[in-house]
């Protein structure tokens, strides 16, 4: 057993009489000679006192372990197995207990003197538990607790993992689209490109045809307004000239010409206002296959910022994963720790408890002893009359001597009951911090 550790080393009777208020019948030819049956049952009965894992228990889980094994004859292992798994079991109960050698020799090959050592190992942590019965209730609620929250991390684990290979099935199959669309992307924005260049030149070629279709307009605005003019002057120089058929027919021929002209510059106007026109319905629908393009190019980016959003949402799973397994662990090992240093200081307390308890046994024991005497010696007194007077200076000197006794006694129980509320003070000092600590709540009992 390792230094950092102490319980006492009991008797055979007192390990009798223990066993017996756990209705565990035991005899003393047992304990000089103990066989494996029989520290085997006594190991079984301690399990069922603090686990309460039976033998029905681990019978179920012989019979689950045998029905994983792929073998014609399970038989042949039902025994082997069913003594692993009990070794197993007390060999956990022993480490609690603080045997930290314990081994499977130990319930094979038993040793009378080892035996007893491990039995009262395991009375010690018995009584330890039922003296701390509040708080081991409250922690075993608690490690359920942390089994289920435990058990609820597995599902909601279980779930984000079904979530992320969902996702990532998904995105598995939507990366040949992902790829196609970023080709035609590629193929669209070089397409917009060549067409935004394209429709600079064209918006070029439209302004300047604008320009040039004003002043074509100012010129005909011009020419008519000359018509104008020019046909009031042939009004009234014709009312005021003598009408003459060779000049009237000069000035058809030059009228004649003139309207010509004017009909070639109307066609070309018109030509190049048509040719402006069909320009303008090109433009019109490259400006739709613009608007086209662009439209694709949002919903390209609206795939893509979902992706992203996506990805985003499994990096936050798996940031969450990561987090809630750091933290069972975090209270596995707090767990752990809380167990341990609660032993120690119950150790302490109990090794304090059972020394002022014998130290009261040999003070009662001494007071006992005096008393018997001073009673002898009164029966003496009253058969021997003649020796009263001596025996009455004797009894003055012994109930002095009593006195002292008993005030030096006195004095000794009262120091020790002093260290004895000390050390519970202490302990439970240690254990409200302790609980502090663990964020747990202990009750008096």
């Amino acid at each position: 057993m390792s230094g950092q550790y102490w319980f006492p080393n009991m008797p055979i009777p007192e390990i009798m009489t223990a066993l017996n208020e756990w209705n565990i019948s035991v005899s003393t030819e047992q304990l000089v000679r103990p066989t494996e049956r029989f520290v085997t049952d006594v190991y079984a009965q301690f399990l069922v006192q603090v686990t309460s894992v039976t033998n029905e228990a681990l019978g179920g889980a012989v019979e689950n372990a045998l029905a994983e094994l792929d073998d014609p004859n399970p038989d042949l292992y039902k025994s082997a197995i069913a003594h692993n798994f009990l070794v197993q079991h007390v060999a956990r109960f022993a480490a609690a207990a603080r045997i930290t050698d314990f081994s499977s020799k130990d319930m094979a090959y038993p040793d009378a003197e080892r035996t007893r050592f491990i039995l009262s190992a395991f009375i010690n942590f018995v009584k330890f538990t039922e003296q701390c019965e509040p708080f081991v209730a409250n922690l075993r609620q608690r490690a359920e607790q942390v089994v289920d929250e435990r058990e609820a991390a597995a599902s909601a684990r279980a779930q984000i993992e079904g979530r992320l290979n969902a996702l990532k099935a998904k995105r598995a199959e939507d990366e040949p689209r992902v790829d196609a669309l970023r080709r035609e992307n590629g193929h669209l924005t070089a397409h917009l490109l060549a067409t935004k260049e394209t429709t600079k030149a064209i918006s070029k070629d439209i302004e300047a045809l604008k320009v040039e279709k004003a002043a074509v307009l100012a010129r005909k605005e011009g020419v008519l307004a000359d018509t104008a003019l020019l046909m009031d002057n042939v009004s009234r120089t014709r009312g005021r000239i003598v009408q003459s058929p060779e000049r009237i027919r000069r000035n058809i021929s030059s009228m004649g010409a003139s309207a010509a002209e004017d009909r070639k510059t109307v066609a070309a106007n018109e030509a190049k206002a048509r040719e402006l026109q069909t320009k303008v319905g090109v433009l019109a629908q490259i400006e739709k296959e613009v608007r086209s393009c662009v439209e694709q190019l949002q919903t390209i980016e609206k795939e893509a910022i979902a992706l992203d959003a996506s990805q985003k949402e499994l990096a936050d799973l798996r940031d969450s994963l990561d987090y809630r397994r750091i933290e069972r662990s975090e209270l596995q090992m707090k767990r752990e720790r809380a167990h341990k240093q609660l032993a120690n200081a119950h150790e302490k307390l109990e090794r304090a408890a059972r020394h002022a308890e014998e130290r009261r046994a040999a003070a009662q024991a001494t007071l006992d002893r005096l008393k018997d005497e001073y009673d002898d010696m009164l029966r003496e007194r009253q058969t021997n009359d003649a020796e009263i007077e001596g025996l009455r200076g004797e009894a003055d000197e012994i109930e002095r001597q009593m006195g002292e006794h008993l005030r030096k006694s006195e004095g000794e129980i009262n120091e020790l009951l002093a260290e004895y509320w000390k050390l519970r003070h202490e302990t439970e000092v240690y254990m409200e911090t302790l609980a502090n600590k663990l964020n747990m709540s202990v009750e008096e009992a």
